[in-house]
Parts: structure tokens; C-alpha cells; sequence
């Protein structure tokens, strides 16, 4: 039996809506369909903005931006997560500063007080595998009198905010709650992934949602945003092609960075049915596996319900209780001999070689390595039945023992 790690979901919802985009409305860029696709975002989460964006990695970037982040500024990330969560900030000139994460894989907020400086302007904290983080404690700490007295404010923006931006990397959390309360929600900024592997998927591309406090208006923010990810453009293609609509105007330095018609269809027809069909679904695999494997006592099943808090059922980060690095990528080579696909989220970054040529050392983030060594990524996706299921957990017990009995 072959199971691989991630199939996006292509059903017969997807290609209708598709062949709508095609054949009805026939607008390939920015259009009705992104437009629809937001107004799901927003009725999901229960908010009044969303934007929709090319990917994480550039909706990251325009928040920053947007906040006027830049050179000589510090962005605090945890050290193990996907490189984009450092990236977008070094790819706008500013300076990661990697801190160490908690034994559920979320960012250490007491790591994050001891690096903040004055030339902190963002944390972005990571809902790794869709688990969210601790975002009372992060919050405690951005807005101890202490902190906020040493954030040095460089334009009317970051004046307004008063205190250090907390930008949700949410690109796993899709679904996820945080103390009952929606991912999107809970952070000065939050932005999510649609990229093929995800919950949801557009094939690549992200959404931004706003939950900015007072003085600032979220919807004007959103719509500022909306041209800031045109090139600056005060209209999208799709309002110019309307009859004698042509004029325009450029009124910032802005990324081209927006979602084309063709990607939202697939989310399109995916969220209209996630909250009652394809997130339980994931949830019932997660179900399976939690059962199955609790009563391995070398099983260290990761983090996902804790009272008001509960994971978006994205990734199962399995750990292999005192296992070396070498045991668990022996155990990975023996489960891809009997054809199913596994992973492993993530390589810290300090272990790459980019970060490393910057001086990032693994040694300075030992909870990081401790998780990393010994984790295995196993497949959740829609449509995945109890034998397949079965299927994995047997291979998975097969391999430990076999590399726990050599």
C-alpha cells in the first residue's frame, strides 16, 4: 500500500468551481472569485477584513511594511520553524533574532522578553503544526511598562500602536482556536497559508487578517493594504477593465504580491465545507492516530486540545521518546521502504546553511534541537480511510522496533 505524505484536495467542488471561473466569470487575475474567497475568510473567522495574497512569505512582508519595519530593525522569531518566518523579515532588511521554543513547539515568551532591545519592532510568534502558541503570555510581556518604555517608535504607525507589533504566523492554524477564540483574532496582525499542503489550499497563497487596536480603523488599514500588495496601485486590473474605468493612480511603493482568480477558486470551493466536512475529517484522523499510539509509552504525542484551545489538525508532529537523530532517520528510511511518505517539520533554522553563515549557532536553542532530533511527521489529509490509517501505524511501530531492537 502507498500512501504519501500530502495530497491537496481535488474533488468534484473544486473542478465545477473551476470550470465556473472559465467558462462564466473568465477573469484570471484578481477578481470576483479572491474577492469571494475573502468574504469566506471573514465569515469563518467571524471578522470584517481579510486579504488575500500570493503566499505567507510576501503577506508577512506587507505587514511589515506596512509597519514600517525595515534596516537596523529586530524582528523576534522562534529558531524552529520554516525559514520564511525569518525570511520575511531579512528579505525587507531587518534582523531576525531566533529565540528558543517551549517543549509544545511554540515560541518561549520568556525568551522572547530577554531578547527584546530597543530596536524590537515585531514578534512573530508560529501556531506550529496548528497548535496556537501562548498568546496571553506573549502579550503580557510586549506590554509590560518596562517593554513598551524601551520601543522606539519611527513613524506614525508604529506611534499609534505604541508597543512592539505581534504578527501571527498562523500559515498552520487555519481552523485552530486559542481559549475559544478564532486564529485571526487573536494578534495585531495574523497571516495564513494556502499553500498546496495546507488545510486549505489555492495551490500557493495566503490570507492577511487585522485585529489592530484602537486608534486604528482595521478596515482602512485592510484597504490600505489591499493597494499596498498592487504595486501601490489604487485599482486592481479587474476594476480598470471595467468600461471607462482606465484611470488610475500609484500612491505608495508597494509589492506586487495580490491572489489571481484561478488560485482562490480552489480555496473557494474548499472553505464553503472545512468548518462541517473537511476540518472533522482531519480531526477523525487526527482522533485515530492519537488513540492508536498512546499506548506506545515511547509515543510522545504532540500537543492539540487544551481547554479553549485547540489545534487546526495540520500536521502530527510525532516524537520518538529518547531517540537520537540518527534512530529517527533510520526509522524514516525503513517507513519510505514500505511506501509511505513522512516528513519531518522542521530543520531548525540555525541548522541551514544560510543561517549559519549569519552566525545563528543550534546550541543556543536546545529545546529546538531536543524536539527536532526525534520528530516524524506523519500524513493528515482529507480522504485518508482507517486501513490506510492502519496501514501507517503499523509501519510506524514496525520501524521503532526494528531500529529500537538493533
Amino acid at each position: 500500500m502507498k500512501i504519501p505524505f500530502s495530497v491537496p484536495l481535488i474533488d468534484a467542488d473544486v473542478i465545477a468551481e473551476m470550470h465556473d471561473t472559465l467558462t462564466n466569470t473568465r477573469w484570471l487575475t484578481s477578481g470576483p472569485k479572491v474577492k469571494a474567497l475573502e468574504d469566506e475568510i471573514q465569515k469563518f473567522i467571524g471578522n470584517d477584513n481579510a486579504l488575500c495574497v500570493n503566499s505567507w512569505t510576501s503577506g508577512a512582508m506587507l505587514i511589515l511594511r506596512w509597519f514600517g519595519v525595515g534596516p537596523g530593525d529586530e524582528v523576534i522569531v522562534p529558531a524552529y520553524t520554516y525559514s520564511a518566518t525569518a525570511l520575511c523579515a531579512m528579505n525587507i532588511g531587518a534582523k531576525p533574532v531566533m529565540v528558543d521554543v517551549n517543549e509544545d513547539f511554540t515560541i518561549n515568551a520568556d525568551k522572547i522578553k530577554a531578547a527584546i532591545t530597543p530596536k524590537t519592532k515585531a514578534v512573530i510568534p508560529v501556531d506550529l503544526g496548528g497548535y496556537p502558541c501562548d498568546y496571553d503570555s506573549i502579550k503580557k510581556v510586549i506590554n509590560a511598562p518596562e517593554i513598551r518604555r524601551m520601543f522606539t517608535p519611527d513613524n506614525e504607525r508604529q506611534r499609534m500602536l505604541g508597543r512592539i507589533l505581534i504578527l501571527s504566523d498562523a500559515a498552520h492554524s487555519f481552523g485552530a482556536t486559542y481559549n475559544g477564540i478564532p486564529a485571526g483574532k487573536v494578534s495585531d496582525a495574523t497571516v495564513f497559508s494556502f499553500h498546496s499542503v495546507k488545510n486549505i489550499t489555492t495551490g500557493e497563497g495566503g490570507g492577511i487578517v487585522l485585529n489592530l487596536p484602537e486608534p486604528f480603523d482595521n478596515i482602512e488599514q485592510l484597504n490600505f493594504l489591499r493597494i499596498f500588495s498592487l504595486n501601490g496601485q489604487n485599482k486592481s486590473a479587474f476594476e480598470k477593465n471595467q468600461i471607462g474605468n482606465w484611470r488610475y493612480d500609484i500612491i505608495d511603493q508597494g509589492l506586487k504580491i495580490n491572489m489571481p482568480d484561478l488560485c482562490a477558486t480552489i480555496g473557494l470551493a474548499q472553505i464553503r465545507k472545512y468548518r462541517n466536512e473537511l476540518l472533522p475529517d482531519r480531526k477523525r484522523i487526527y482522533d485515530f492516530y492519537v488513540k492508536a499510539l498512546s499506548q506506545y509509552e515511547w509515543a510522545i504525542i504532540p500537543p492539540y486540545k487544551n481547554g479553549g484551545t485547540e489545534s487546526s489538525y495540520h500536521l502530527f508532529l510525532l516524537r520518538i521518546k529518547d531517540f537520537t537523530e540518527e534512530q529517527r532517520d533510520e526509522m524514516i528510511r525503513i517507513i519510505s521502504k514500505n511506501e509511505v511518505g513522512v516528513n519531518v517539520h522542521y530543520m531548525p533554522m540555525p541548522m541551514l546553511s544560510l543561517f549559519k553563515s549569519k552566525g545563528y549557532v543550534m546550541s543556543d536553542y536546545p529545546v529546538a534541537h531536543h524536539l527536532y532530533k526525534n520528530e516524524i511527521t506523519l500524513p493528515v489529509y482529507n480522504g485518508l480511510t482507517e486501513e490506510q490509517l492502519d496501514f501507517v501505524v503499523n509501519v510506524i511501530v514496525e520501524a521503532y522496533m526494528t531500529v529500537a531492537g538493533s
